[in-house]
């Protein structure tokens, strides 16, 4: 896979004395160090970017049933029957933002049969490679919590009633 690269912008003057446009190309490395304040402006990143962030890069996690506590849950399943309303990415995640750093809080059900610790793991090298790629921050620490597990037979109806 290739670095992306970056045209930006530059100004050449022609034979005839005119100016115009010509791209500069730029080539971003990701293990550069990015300063989002710099000599022509700064760049703020809101708490919210890096919580979608977070968010998508923990529900790539095989093993990942869903996101949150069970409050949060219990309202992402109202949300998901209203006509018109959409799943929140951020459910699950608290992040705190500093201008360089960022540190990031998940909240996971995890399914049966998944080791917990190399799920945690797996969850804190995705969240941290997908906010440092994205943004430019150092992510001080990802905090994993498992706050249940899912079975397989959960989703599934037996069809029998206990009570007549």
């Amino acid at each position: 896979m290739s670095e992306p690269t970056v045209t930006e912008p530059s100004t050449v003057e022609s034979s005839g004395g005119e100016k115009r446009s010509r791209g500069k190309d730029v080539e971003l490395s990701r293990n550069s160090t990015t300063s989002l304040n710099g000599t022509h402006g700064t760049t703020s990143i809101a708490d919210v970017v890096v919580a979608k962030i977070a968010g998508i890069a923990t529900r790539e996690i095989d093993g990942v049933h869903d996101l949150g506590a069970t409050g949060e849950r219990a309202v992402g399943k109202v949300r998901d029957v209203l006509p018109g309303a959409t799943t929140s990415v951020t459910q699950g995640i608290d992040v705190e933002v500093g201008e360089r750093q960022a540190a990031v809080d998940v909240a996971i059900v995890a399914e049966f049969g998944v080791a917990i610790h190399q799920l945690a793991g797996a969850i804190r090298r995705n969240v941290i490679n997908a906010i440092e790629q994205m943004t430019g921050l150092e992510v001080t620490e990802v905090n994993v919590t498992v706050h249940d597990i899912h079975f397989a037979d959960d989703d599934q109806d037996s069809g029998e009633q206990r009570v007549q």
